[in-house]
C-alpha cells in the first residue's frame, strides 16, 4: 500500500467506527508524519485527498478537522442499481460491453493498491431502465479478493451482488464530477448527440483490502443523485 493510501485508510477507520465524530480533530501533517514515518508532503496529500472527498475541513492556522455529516457523501449507502429500477417497477436489464483480465495501469494500480502491470479483471456494463441505459459501469476488480469475477453471468446478477456476496464490503468513498461523455459513451448511453454527464468514481474496500474501482457515468437528463443520512448513526458502505 502506498504511503498516503495508509494514512488515508486510518483516518477512514477512526471516521467510519464513530472514533473520530464530526468536528472531531484531525492529527498534523507533521503528527502523522511521524507516525506513519513519511515525509510531510506524503502526509499533507493524505489529507489534501481527504479535503477533497469531503471528509475533512482544512482551516488555515485552525487544523484539519472531521466534516460535518452532510459532507461526508463518501459513507452513503448505494443501492443495487437494479434493485432501484424495479423497485419503480420498471425492467432492468443489462448489456456487458467489457469483461476481461488485463495489466493495470499506473492509475488503477494505485487505485487497488497493487504494482503497475498486474494482472485486475476489467469489465463494462450498461444498466437499462425500459430500454434506456441509465448508466454505464466500467469497473476494475482485485483478483484476489474475487477470483470468479469473470466467470458471472452479468445478465442475470450485477457486479455489486455478487461482490457483496464474495467479499462483504466495509468502507467506500467517492468522488463525483461532471463530464462530457466521449463518443464512445454516447453509443453505450444511446446519446443522439452529447449531453453533460454526472460521473461517480468509487473505490470500495472489504477487510482484506481494497475490492474494486468503478467508474459510474449517467446521462444527466435521466438521472439525479439524493441519499438519506441518519445522524447518530455509524456509516454504511456498499459497492
Amino acid at each position: 500500500m502506498a504511503k498516503f493510501s495508509s494514512i488515508k485508510q486510518h483516518i477512514y477507520s477512526k471516521i467510519a467506527s464513530g472514533e473520530w465524530p464530526e468536528n472531531h480533530p484531525v492529527s498534523s501533517e507533521n503528527a502523522l508524519a511521524q507516525q506513519f514515518k513519511v515525509s510531510r508532503m506524503t502526509a499533507r496529500r493524505a489529507l489534501q485527498e481527504l479535503s477533497d472527498e469531503g471528509l475533512v475541513i482544512r482551516t488555515k492556522g485552525s487544523g484539519t478537522f472531521v466534516a460535518p455529516i452532510k459532507s461526508q457523501t463518501s459513507f452513503m449507502a448505494i443501492r443495487n442499481i437494479a434493485d432501484e429500477i424495479r423497485a419503480r417497477q420498471h425492467d432492468y436489464h443489462s448489456q456487458v460491453h467489457v469483461l476481461r483480465k488485463e495489466a493495470a495501469s499506473d492509475l488503477v494500480a494505485e487505485m487497488l493498491n497493487l504494482q503497475p502491470g498486474e494482472t485486475v479483471f476489467h469489465s463494462v456494463i450498461s444498466h437499462f431502465e425500459n430500454d434506456l441505459p441509465v448508466q454505464v459501469e466500467e469497473r476494475y476488480v482485485n483478483p484476489s479478493l474475487a477470483s470468479d469475477y469473470l466467470q458471472q453471468d452479468y445478465q442475470q446478477l450485477t457486479p455489486h451482488e455478487y461482490l457483496c456476496e464474495v467479499s462483504p464490503l466495509t468502507e467506500a468513498s467517492h468522488q463525483i464530477e461532471a463530464v462530457a461523455p466521449s463518443p464512445q459513451l454516447c453509443q453505450w448511453l444511446h446519446l443522439v448527440r452529447p449531453e453533460p454527464c454526472l460521473r461517480i468514481h468509487r473505490r470500495t474496500w472489504s477487510a482484506e483490502g481494497v475490492v474494486t474501482y468503478a467508474i459510474l457515468t449517467h446521462p444527466g437528463s435521466r438521472f439525479s443523485l439524493g441519499g438519506h443520512l441518519q445522524f447518530g448513526a455509524v456509516p454504511v458502505t456498499a459497492s
